[in-house]
């Protein structure tokens, strides 16, 4: 197995790492009917598009109202208009799932003396809730929110702040964890040695930038660092 030298901090990506993004469309299932999961993962691919296209246009929304656009396109694209289904979801996004080994993975970095912190597009009120939901207060020294930096990741200034916030002033000091492969690719292009969380069994993306190491789920990380 790889060993990372050198590793002052973990840094993680929250949503698809830490939080299954898949689950309220999962919990609503029964009533929306055959189309959920093509809404789900339509949710998720423009929720993500649209923090790029923002990011490139130089017009900056939080993560909460990209996500209710994406949620409203992804609604609409399936013709799914039921009174009340979007608000509800949007509160079930507030309530994300935890994967089931999250806690004691971070328990294991923290026990190794490694300081601990989320680098996400969340809004902060978005992480907070989740953080709280999810009972990890106590697992994470530092809870970052791009909204610090006012542009969304795969920006070299998001990377950045995560330094600054640490005062870690070698890149490659860093352990950055991510399931997005194009997170953990540009974290590992600007220098942070990133590892995937290959829950998905999807090849790299065709972009700058190679994670030194692959996990199926967060349990392998300590041994790692």
């Amino acid at each position: 197995m790889t060993r990372l030298d050198g590793i002052r901090a973990c840094v993680f990506d929250a949503y698809g790492t830490l939080f299954d993004v898949g689950a309220p469309l999962r919990k609503l299932a029964p009533e929306i009917g055959e189309h959920a999961a093509a809404i789900s993962d339509l949710w998720r691919q423009k929720q993500l598009e649209y923090t790029w296209l923002r990011s490139l246009m130089g017009v900056h929304a939080d993560f909460w109202h990209v996500t209710a656009e994406a949620l409203d396109y992804a609604l609409e694209r399936h013709g799914v208009n039921e009174p009340g289904l979007k608000d509800e979801l949007m509160a079930l996004y507030l309530k994300l799932e935890a994967y089931p080994e999250v806690a004691e993975a971070l328990e294991a970095v923290k026990a190794k003396g490694k300081p601990t912190a989320i680098l996400s597009n969340g809004s902060p009120s978005m992480l907070e809730a989740a953080v709280r939901h999810a009972g990890l207060e106590k697992l994470f020294n530092l809870v970052l929110s791009v909204e610090d930096v006012g542009i969304f990741k795969p920006s070299r200034r998001v990377y950045r702040h995560a330094m600054q916030k640490l005062q870690i002033h070698e890149a490659p000091a860093i352990c950055f964890v991510s399931a997005n492969t194009w997170d953990v690719q540009a974290a590992a292009q600007f220098g942070f040695q990133s590892v995937r969380v290959d829950r998905s069994g999807l090849p790299d993306d065709r972009i700058p930038g190679r994670p030194v190491a692959y996990i199926k789920d967060l349990s392998g990380l300590a041994e790692l660092v």
